[in-house]
């Protein structure tokens, strides 16, 4: 059974990504060729899937069953499904779709190239190690483009929150450690990626199980030194750890852009005593105000949740109250979904559906103006942009500003008489909005 094709379908988040990569990387050494599945049949279609909340969910089992479709059609051999929603529920999956051949926890990504032969020639099996055997390090075949890279730095969760079911899918926090963590870095750097995406569960807590203290700041100053590397960005910062010493790292550093994802979730203390999270109102408008004293340019994204159980009309007004004055730069807000098997799936006082919704969408009415203004704000600005490709129909560039993750935030586009690569950088004047994207040209004053 050699050069096998195979074919994998990777959904969710920036951290399923990097373990889709990691899986490819495994299967390619083990001779396994891969497939966009726009070139015919494959031998083997692996899912790698997120089950977060019920859209996720909903996601997953709709490309299951396009993969059904294909087996049915004999334009795939086997089916694999990887990833979350493998780990919620396990066996189940091959009971409900009998074209899936196997069913794969996290903590058996490492047998992933014995387990698709497996299933090609016609065995069907669950396959669950402990989550804590998930690789943490090994080859990947990155799946974004050459210039930018995800870099997971830990796995899992302990935080607990009360809608959360991360904790029992992944597994508790564990960091990855630094050497491994740097050494990878800088082999994404030799093969051409400038800017570092830093991801975790919660990246604010890395090296706390390894070294008895959050070392983010540490790690980060040693991924500045690597050459090659002209961006870092962090994401899924937590709160009650955003310290002095990390903002005096990123305020320091011109390799740290000046950006943090710091999902809040709510603000009223109430709602976020229930959710299990610390803080309130007044301590959030204080962490706030820090982040933008040590860095007056910072760009802050967040996230929030509407509908939690126990949100009345009160603490839905904390929270309207606080998105209106913080006036974030990037928010998301969702209405909450309730995942059972977790503490706020049986909590009492839940909330009709038709008012979560409508909550988050007033939210995200608020926030549009708030976006609108700071854009405005922009007009005649000269902002570094990092080139992501150019758009035909367009006729013109795109890329990002030190403003925008790539995949979550927008896009600025601009003219130039001059040629870009992508991961090039070009400095723009910005002179227009088009909806949250922003419009220029090279500045070549």
């Amino acid at each position: 059974m050699d050069n096998l094709k195979a074919a994998l379908i990777s959904l969710g988040c920036p951290k399923n990504q990097v373990d889709a990569e990691m899986l490819i990387a495994r299967l390619e050494d083990d001779g396994f060729v891969f497939s966009d599945m726009t070139d015919g049949s494959v031998d083997v279609v692996i899912i790698n899937t997120c089950g977060f909340i019920d859209e996720a969910k909903k996601e997953a089992i709709e490309n299951i069953l396009d993969a059904a479709e294909m087996k049915n059609n004999g334009e795939t051999e086997a089916i694999v499904v990887t990833g979350c929603l493998s780990e919620v529920y396990k066996e189940e999956i091959l009971k409900e779709f009998p074209e899936v051949d196997a069913v794969v926890g996290i903590g058996s990504n490492g047998d992933i190239a014995e387990i698709c032969r497996n299933a090609v020639r016609g065995k069907r099996d669950a396959y669950f190690r402990p989550k804590c055997e998930l690789p943490l390090n090994g080859a990947r075949h990155v799946l974004s483009p050459d210039h930018w890279a995800y870099l997971k730095i830990a796995e899992g969760c302990s935080n607990r929150c009360t809608y959360c079911a991360i904790p029992d899918i992944r597994g508790d926090f564990r960091s990855r450690k630094k050497e491994d963590i740097l050494l990878e870095a800088k082999e994404l750097a030799d093969a051409g990626v400038k800017e570092l995406i830093v991801v975790a569960q919660d990246t604010t807590r890395y090296g706390e199980d390894l070294y008895g203290e959050p070392k983010l700041a540490d790690l980060l100053e040693g991924l500045a030194e690597i050459d090659g590397v002209e961006w870092i960005r962090i994401l899924y910062c937590y709160p009650d750890r955003i310290t002095d010493e990390l903002l005096a790292v990123m305020r320091d550093n011109e390799k740290i852009v000046h950006y943090i994802d710091l999902p809040l979730q709510h603000a009223d203390g109430k709602v976020l005593k229930l959710m299990n999270r610390t803080g309130d109102d007044k301590s959030l408008r204080g962490l706030i105000e820090k982040i933008r004293s040590y860095m007056p340019d910072v760009v802050i994204r967040t996230t929030f949740i509407t509908g939690f159980p126990g949100e009345g009309e009160k603490e839905f007004e904390t929270l309207a109250e606080f998105v209106r004055d913080m006036r974030f730069d990037r928010l998301g807000c969702f209405a909450y979904s309730a995942q059972e098997g977790t503490p706020a799936y049986s909590f009492e006082n839940q909330v009709d559906e038709q008012t979560k919704v409508d909550r988050g969408e007033n939210i995200m009415d608020l926030q549009r103006s708030i976006v609108d203004e700071k854009n405005e704000e922009l007009m005649g600005k000269v902002v570094k942009v990092f080139v992501e490709g150019y758009d035909g129909y367009l006729d013109c560039y795109f890329g990002r500003s030190y403003m925008d993750a790539p995949e979550i935030d927008t896009l600025i586009y601009f003219t130039s008489e001059n040629s870009f690569e992508e991961g090039d950088f070009a400095e723009v004047l910005l002179t227009d909005v088009r909806d949250y994207d922003l419009i220029g040209r090279e500045n070549i004053d």
